[in-house]
């Protein structure tokens, strides 16, 4: 199943895509967010592109599981999202990702612009790598 992994941010949004057989999960872009309207119709435009089958969105939880105002605003964009589309989408807990993703990108000694525009779709891979392994083993 191929999938997508979106990382929302009220600044950027990073995304991941998988290979065909759900295994794999490689960065794929970091949108900068302009208008509502100009972000969903990039991200369905990606759907198209790529026959996109799920989708995964980071749910950024508190470290004790409560819901935030960003948790709130992911919750939102997903569901605006999926009233643009049939496919399934599926919230995923996203606590720690970005530090998970800082470590990935230090290890790969990735520096300046590159690095900041490189986190978000990190943090989308690991999101949807820790989706895919969990359904996977279910």
């Amino acid at each position: 199943m191929r999938a997508l992994g979106i990382d929302f941010g009220l600044k950027r949004v990073g995304l991941a895509i998988s290979d065909r057989s759900g295994i794999l999960v490689s960065p794929y872009l970091t949108l900068e967010r302009t208008t509502r309207d100009a972000l969903f119709e990039a991200i369905i435009e990606i759907i198209r592109q790529e026959s996109v089958e799920a989708i995964v969105v980071g749910l950024p939880l508190s470290m004790d599981g409560e819901d935030t105002l960003t948790t709130r605003q992911a919750r939102n964009f997903a569901q605006s999202l999926g009233r643009r589309t049939d496919l399934p989408i599926h919230l995923a807990d996203e606590r720690l990702t970005s530090a998970q993703a800082e470590e990935e990108l230090n290890a790969a000694d990735l520096r300046g612009t590159k690095r900041k525009m490189a986190l978000d779709s990190q943090a989308a891979v690991i999101i949807l790598r820790t989706w895919l392994e969990n359904a996977l083993s279910s």
